[in-house]
C-alpha cells in the first residue's frame, strides 16, 4: 500500500508527542549551541532546480561558528568542486544541517536558509596554515532541535565493536575504474592518502 496523505501516515503512526514538538525552537540556546561546539562532522542537506543534495563536512570540533543565536557560518572547504550544495542555495536557499558528536547517541539539527559569502574577514576567521575557504555559508535559523539516541543504539555507529575491515569495501579507485572506462584505479588509490593530506585547506 502507497501511503499518498498525511491522514494514512497518523493513521499509522498516531500524533507527534508534546515533548518532541517542545524540544524544536528557534535559536540556538545555551544547551543546542554546545552541541554546535563540540561537533566536528555535519550533514550539510539542499534543496535546488535539480533535486536535493546532501554532503557530508567536517574539521576541527567547533569549525561552526555561531555568529549569534540565530545564524551560523560554515566554512566551505576544497573538495571536488561539484559545488552540488552551492548551485542549490543559489537556486533555493532552503537548507538544513545535522549535528554529529563521536560518542553522543543525540544528533542537532537546524534547519533554515542558507546564503553563500566570500566576504574576506569572515574567510579570514576561518584560516587553517593561512589557507582560507573559498566560501562561507550563512544559515539563518528558523528551526533548531535535537534527536534522540536510536539510531545510534540501532546502528551501534560509535560502538568499536560494530566497525567493519576497510579492506571488506572497494577503494575509490575501484568505484571510479569501475564506472570511467581505462581509469587507473590503482594508482589512484596509491597517491590519494597524500594528495588528500595535501589538499585538506
Amino acid at each position: 500500500m502507497v501511503i499518498t496523505s498525511q491522514e494514512e501516515l497518523l493513521a499509522l503512526y498516531g500524533e507527534a508527542s508534546a515533548t518532541s514538538l517542545a524540544k524544536e525552537i528557534d535559536h540556538l540556546n545555551a544547551d543546542y549551541a554546545a552541541f554546535v561546539r563540540a561537533s566536528p562532522f555535519i550533514i550539510l542537506a539542499t534543496v535546488g532546480a535539480e533535486g536535493t543534495d546532501c554532503s557530508p563536512k567536517g574539521d576541527r570540533p567547533g569549525f561552526v561558528e555561531m555568529l549569534d543565536e540565530k545564524t551560523i557560518a560554515i566554512p566551505d572547504r576544497p573538495g571536488n568542486n561539484r559545488i552540488d550544495n552551492l548551485k542549490n542555495i543559489l537556486a533555493d536557499g532552503r537548507a538544513s544541517v545535522l549535528f554529529l558528536v563521536p560518542g553522543a547517541g543525540e544528533t542537532l539539527r537546524i534547519n533554515g536558509r542558507a546564503t553563500i559569502t566570500a566576504d574576506l574577514a569572515l574567510r579570514e576567521r576561518f584560516a587553517v596554515d593561512g589557507k582560507l575557504p573559498v566560501t562561507v555559508i550563512l544559515i539563518a535559523i528558523e528551526r533548531v532541535y535535537f534527536h534522540c539516541a536510536k539510531a545510534f543504539l540501532r546502528s551501534m555507529l560509535w560502538d568499536p565493536s560494530s566497525q567493519i575491515d576497510r579492506d571488506s569495501l572497494p577503494t575509490p579507485g575501484q568505484m571510479l575504474k569501475h564506472i570511467v572506462h581505462g581509469f587507473d584505479g590503482e594508482a589512484y588509490d596509491r597517491d590519494l592518502p597524500a594528495r588528500a593530506q595535501a589538499t585538506l585547506y
